[in-house]
């Protein structure tokens, strides 16, 4: 069986508050990550959590904000934690690449928060650097956004454009159920 790190990028508390954020998609997440979580365990695969530390006094995410706090369902401890403070998991410390690299690891699933920002330019990052990524769009989520010129483009749109800007050219994007299936049929083989 290849080895296959799962990569749960800034699930962390900040995001749950609407107010500071907006309107949310795909409250199924949180359940989705946990899922992937369990079944990495449950085969032996590794696990990296990243966490965002911004250096944005009063940001939620700072460090000394209790946002800045895992999401609960990401628990127990990693095989590797990265922070950082912009917004590939490429670019923390430590630095992701290289212990993946040193642990023979070409494969990565990314999951997390936010679908078309920091989990997507993880997935992208990691491609250029010639990891095999996939994406499970079903464990990340993200919030509706301006388009700066008065109107307002949803979630789900957003997470849809960030399908068809990662696949099939930086990684393949699927769902947490395919990959769970995936890894079980490579442990039974």
């Amino acid at each position: 069986m290849h080895t296959v790190a799962l990569v749960v990028v800034d699930l962390q508390q900040a995001f749950d508050d609407s107010e500071y954020w907006g309107v949310r998609n795909n409250p199924s997440c949180e359940a989705n990550v946990a899922a992937l979580i369990g079944a990495w365990r449950a085969a032996g695969q590794p696990l990296v959590f990243v966490r965002h530390h911004s250096t944005e006094d009063g940001s939620p995410l700072h460090p000394d904000h209790p946002g800045s706090r895992f999401h609960d369902v990401v628990e127990g401890e990693p095989d590797l934690l990265v922070t950082k403070s912009v917004h590939s998991g490429f670019h923390g410390d430590p630095d992701l690449a290289r212990w993946l690299r040193d642990e023979r690891i070409e494969k990565v699933v990314i999951c997390g928060v936010q679908t078309n920002m920091c989990c997507e330019t993880t997935a992208r990052v990691g491609s250029d650097l010639g990891f095999d990524v996939s994406f499970a769009i079903d464990a990340t989520h993200t919030f509706d956004q301006s388009d700066h010129e008065g109107a307002t483009i949803s979630a789900d749109e957003i997470a849809r454009i960030t399908r068809a800007n990662l696949d099939p050219e930086f990684c393949r994007v699927v769902g947490t159920e395919q990959l769970i299936a995936e890894l079980q049929r490579a442990a039974a083989a």
